[in-house]
């Protein structure tokens, strides 16, 4: 384990606002993740309730053209082919599945970035890098994510809470030494089995 930077060194200092940087980072990519999500989610819904409604409309229609002396298919097909128009003129000028994509590409973004930030923060403890060299990283840094930011779109705070939660509670940035050894080859591992 690599020593600690003593609190009153300039580099300690230097350190920590790179990790608030890396951590503001792994939220943002999370909640883009989130978000992502959320559309795909949305989208999936809005394609199956159109097949539902326009299944039942078919066999509403069939059912006119095979009992012409009801009234309960020509009334149930009239009622589900409203309900399919008011369904198909609410999703007419969203697109879910854009958005998600939008939300993914925001995402992969701003993952590149947050994993410079983690360079970084391993990079800060090496001596042959100079404070110099690690400001003009960590400046390079922040203006790649300020571009990324500028076209990002909004996130809300449902999928900031379920990033959160993804975080915090579930250690989705989190792996054990066991976890990652079963990634790696032998030579590789940090657990040896006897």
């Amino acid at each position: 384990m690599a020593a600690s930077i003593p609190a009153e060194d300039e580099r300690y200092v230097l350190e920590s606002q790179i990790r608030e940087l890396y951590g503001r980072c792994a939220y943002t990519h999370k909640t883009h993740e989130k978000m992502a999500e959320s559309a795909a989610n949305y989208l999936w819904c809005v394609k199956w309730a159109q097949i539902v409604l326009s299944a039942l409309t078919t066999g509403g229609a069939i059912g006119v053209v095979f009992d012409q002396n009801s009234t309960i298919y020509p009334l149930a097909t009239a009622a589900l082919s409203i309900l399919m128009l008011i369904v198909n003129s609410y999703v007419k000028d969203i697109d879910p599945g854009q958005d998600a994509q939008i939300h993914r590409d925001a995402a992969s973004d701003i993952w590149n970035v947050r994993e410079a930030y983690l360079s970084l923060l391993t990079d800060i403890r090496d001596l042959a890098f100079s404070l110099e060299d690690i400001r003009k990283r960590r400046d390079d840094l922040q203006d790649k994510l300020h571009l990324i930011y500028k076209s990002a779109p909004h996130t809300n705070s449902k999928a900031y809470a379920q990033a959160q939660q993804a975080l915090q509670k579930n250690e989705d940035l989190t792996f054990t030494d066991g976890e990652i050894d079963a990634f790696l080859p032998g030579p590789l591992k940090r657990s040896r089995v006897s």
